[in-house]
C-alpha cells in the first residue's frame, strides 16, 4: 500500500508538473489563439502594408510626371530584374525549411537555411544596388521628375526592409552558435517571427515588380 501510494503522490507531482509548465507557455498567448510576439508581428506587417500601398498608389499615380530626363520604363531592364526577383523568391522557400528545421529541434539545419536565405537577400540588394546605379548614370534620378522620386523611395524603402531582415536572420544564427536559443518552444517562435516578416517583404516585392515593372505605362 506505502509503494502504490508513493507512486500515486510521484504521478500526481508529474501531472502537477507538466500542467505547470503548459500553463506557463499558454500565459503568453493571446485571446486571438497567437502569441504576444506573433500578434504584435501581424499587427506591424498590417501597418506596413497601409505604408506600402500608399507609395505604390503614389508611384502609379505620378509615374507619367517626367518633365525632363528618361522616363524610367526606357531603363528597366526585365531579364535582369526578373532573376533578381526570382532569387528574393527562392528565399521564402528556404526560409519554410528554416522554421520548418527550428520545430524539428535541428539547430544545424536552421542555421545552415537561415543563412542561405540571407545570402539570397543580399543577393537581391546587390541587384537592387546595380539597378540602381544604372539608372543614375543614364540621368535618371530621384531628384530628375516626380516619377524618379516616387520610384526610388518605393523600391528603396522596400530595400532597406529587406536589409533590416537580413541583419535579423544572421542575428539568429549568431545567437544559436552562442548557445542562446535552445530548443523550446519561444525559441522556434523566434525564427517564426522572422519568417513572417521576411514572407511579407517577398509577397510586397512581387506586388511592387508585377505593378511597376511589368505593366506597361500608357500615356
Amino acid at each position: 500500500m506505502a509503494d502504490i501510494a508513493l507512486h500515486t503522490g510521484h504521478e500526481a507531482g508529474h501531472d502537477a508538473g507538466h500542467d505547470s509548465h503548459d500553463a506557463g507557455h499558454g500565459a503568453h498567448a493571446t485571446s486571438t489563439g497567437l502569441s504576444n510576439n506573433k500578434l504584435a508581428m501581424w499587427l506591424f506587417l498590417g501597418s506596413e502594408c497601409l505604408l506600402f500601398g500608399g507609395l505604390i498608389s503614389t508611384y502609379m499615380l505620378y509615374r507619367g510626371r517626367v518633365a525632363a530626363g528618361p522616363h524610367p520604363t526606357q531603363l528597366y531592364d526585365i531579364p535582369f530584374t526578373s532573376v533578381s526577383s526570382f532569387v528574393l523568391l527562392m528565399s521564402s522557400l528556404t526560409m519554410v525549411l528554416a522554421v520548418t528545421s527550428a520545430q524539428r529541434h535541428d539547430d544545424r539545419r536552421t542555421n545552415l537555411w537561415l543563412t542561405i536565405t540571407a545570402l539570397l537577400g543580399a543577393t537581391f540588394i546587390g541587384g537592387q544596388i546595380y539597378e540602381f546605379t544604372s539608372f543614375v548614370r543614364e540621368g535618371f534620378t530621384a531628384q530628375s521628375n516626380l516619377s524618379g522620386s516616387t520610384f526610388f523611395i518605393l523600391t528603396g524603402l522596400h530595400g532597406l526592409h529587406v536589409t533590416v531582415g537580413i541583419i535579423w536572420l544572421l542575428s539568429l544564427v549568431g545567437l544559436t552558435l552562442q548557445s542562446r536559443i535552445k530548443s523550446r518552444p519561444i525559441d522556434q517562435e523566434k525564427v517564426e517571427v522572422a519568417g513572417l516578416y521576411w514572407h511579407f517583404v517577398d509577397v510586397i516585392w512581387i506586388v511592387i515588380f508585377t505593378l511597376v515593372y511589368l505593366i506597361p505605362y500608357k500615356k
